[in-house]
């Protein structure tokens, strides 16, 4: 893949070759800490902020100071704080959208070389021209199209975690919000599991023969 690769130079250094650009390195980090924070907001409502476990609590903790509430109340207090930290995911959301109109934008801006499409398509020419018998031209071909398919789902989550989150704005109605919701959880997972495999795979090229992927996503690479 040394032909394809070589062809990336960095925009405002042409003699300097780069594997990233600026824009798709900034994109990939700042990414990765909003996707990072979106998900511990729903691990802390899957677990600290369970709103049976908290509703359980928080009348045995009244009822401790001669406080009773009925179980309608105390889910209603356990609701308001799931509520607190949905309104903090709905952020991150908004930033993770922002970073998603960033990419697609800059993309435009970056030397035909650099453009993902562009780099999948000259993946799959050259794993035709070696006539499928490259198990190096196969993995790098697998590896754009799960890069691909990172890309729809992260749109699909994007799209979805809009509308959810203006739902009331564009008067959605209860059930068809509860569908959205089931798609943009099926595209968190997905995500998720792209980034487990994703980290997998550097740290095996990190210990492997393909070092220095970190450093390049850092750097932009040579």
């Amino acid at each position: 893949m040394d032909h394809i690769e070589n062809l990336r130079k960095d925009i405002g250094h042409p003699n300097i070759i780069k594997k990233h650009s600026a824009s798709s390195r900034l994109w990939h980090w700042l990414n990765l800490l909003v996707i990072t924070g979106s998900l511990l907001t729903v691990l802390l409502n899957s677990t600290l902020f369970d709103v049976n476990r908290n509703a359980h609590y928080i009348q045995e903790q009244l009822h401790s100071v001669a406080v009773s509430i009925t179980n309608q109340q105390a889910s209603h207090v356990a609701h308001g704080l799931e509520d607190k930290v949905w309104d903090i995911h709905s952020y991150f959301g908004i930033a993770l959208t922002a970073l998603f109109l960033f990419r697609l934008s800059s993309s435009f801006f970056e030397i035909k070389e650099q453009r993902f499409l562009f780099i999948l398509k000259k993946s799959i020419q050259y794993y035709r021209s070696l006539s499928k018998k490259s198990t190096q031209a196969l993995h790098e071909v697998t590896i754009k199209f799960l890069y691909l398919l990172f890309y729809i789902f992260l749109s699909i989550m994007v799209i979805t975690g809009m509308l959810l989150t203006f739902k009331q704005d564009l008067g959605i109605s209860q059930e068809t919000s509860h569908n959205i919701k089931e798609f943009h959880g099926f595209a968190m997972y997905i995500i998720l599991a792209f980034i487990v495999v994703h980290i997998i795979g550097v740290v095996l090229a990190e210990i492997g023969k393909n070092r220095g992927i970190v450093s390049h996503m850092i750097n932009g690479g040579k």
